[in-house]
C-alpha cells in the first residue's frame, strides 16, 4: 500500500527492502499492490520498482484488497509508516488502518517496516499524530477529468493511525519490536 521503496527512501527502501530479501531468500511468489487512491504510489511507483526487480506483482485497486486477502493465499501485509507514536500507532498512507482491520478479521500478520527516525515517543499514542487533510480535487478529478462535480463536499485526508494492536510487527535498521505497545516500544530505544 502507498510506496515504501527506493524510490520513497534511499538504498532498497523499508517495506519494499523487506520484500526485496525475502524474494532474494526464494520466499515470494507474489507480491499484491494495492493501486493507492488518489494519488496512485503503489500503481506508479511500487508496482515500478517490483517489476524493475523481477519480483512478481500484481496489481490490484484499493476496495479489492479484502477479497484479494481472503481468497488469494496471502501470508502476510507489510506496509512503511509515516510516524509511529510511543505506543507503537502508527500513521501511513490512508488506507493502512483498513488493512489492519482485514488483518485481524482474516488472522493474517500486519508487519510495519519503518527506520528508527520514524518513531516520535513524544506521542502517547495515535491520537496525538495530525493527520493532513489534501486537496480536494485529487478526489473530485483523475488525471485532470472531473469524476465528480466542482461542488461536491469532499473528506481527503491523506493518512490514517493503524492501531498497535493490529500490528504484528515493527521491523527496522536497528531491529524488530514483536507486538508494539506502551511498554515494548520505548523499552526498544533503551537497549
Amino acid at each position: 500500500h502507498c510506496n515504501a521503496g527506493a524510490l520513497a527512501t534511499a538504498g532498497v527502501g523499508t517495506a519494499l527492502g523487506v520484500i526485496r530479501e525475502l524474494h532474494r531468500r526464494g520466499r515470494v511468489s507474489m507480491v499484491y499492490a494495492d493501486e493507492t487512491r488518489p494519488l496512485l504510489q503503489g500503481a506508479r511507483l511500487t508496482a515500478f520498482e517490483l517489476m524493475a526487480d523481477h519480483i512478481p506483482v500484481t496489481l490490484i485497486t484499493d476496495n479489492m484488497a479484502a477479497w484479494t486477502l481472503k481468497t488469494k493465499g496471502v501470508d502476510a501485509i507489510i506496509v512503511g509508516a509515516d510516524r509511529i507514536a510511543a505506543n507503537g500507532d502508527t500513521a501511513n498512507k490512508i488506507g493502512t488502518y483498513g488493512l489492519s482491520l482485514m488483518a485481524r478479521e482474516l488472522d493474517i500478520p500486519l508487519y510495519i517496516a519503518a527506520p528508527a527516525s520514524t518513531f516520535d515517543l513524544s506521542i502517547a499514542d495515535g491520537s496525538h499524530i495530525p493527520i493532513e487533510e489534501r486537496n480536494h480535487d485529487e478526489v473530485r478529478s483523475f488525471r485532470g477529468a472531473a469524476a465528480a462535480l466542482p461542488e461536491t463536499p469532499v473528506f481527503n485526508p491523506a493518512f490514517d493511525v493503524t492501531p498497535h494492536e493490529n500490528i504484528r510487527a515493527i521491523v527496522t535498521e536497528q531491529g524488530i519490536i514483536h507486538r508494539p505497545d506502551a511498554i515494548s516500544v520505548p523499552a526498544f530505544f533503551q537497549h
